[in-house]
């Protein structure tokens, strides 16, 4: 699976603003977190454990490899991180490629 200099070139241009949008969302969840009722603990360790788990999702932390790129991109999709959408712009094999693995 060899990706196009241009397709590089298009996630290394978005990745940032990808991940960007989706710390936003998360941050949105971690704020009904901290505002929902309960004892302030229970919210912190809430809060704890979810971050725990989120910092592991290649919407928040990604090593940039052009070898990996197509597994990162279907990681992204699957953690609702983008969407397909997201690839106009894409070369048809580099959408097909994630098409792919994304049905497996």
């Amino acid at each position: 699976m060899e990706v196009s200099k241009s397709d590089w070139k298009l996630f290394r241009q978005r990745i940032a603003g990808w991940q960007e949008g989706y710390m936003e969302k998360l941050n949105k969840e971690y704020i009904r977190i901290l505002q929902g009722e309960g004892k302030s603990s229970d919210k912190f360790w809430e809060l704890e454990k979810r971050i725990k788990m989120d910092k592991k999702h290649p919407g928040v932390l990604i090593e940039v490899n052009k070898h990996n790129m197509v597994f990162d991109v279907v990681a992204l999709i699957r953690d609702k991180a983008i969407s397909v959408d997201d690839l106009e712009g894409f070369s048809e094999d580099f959408t097909d490629m994630v098409q792919f693995f994304l049905e497996r």
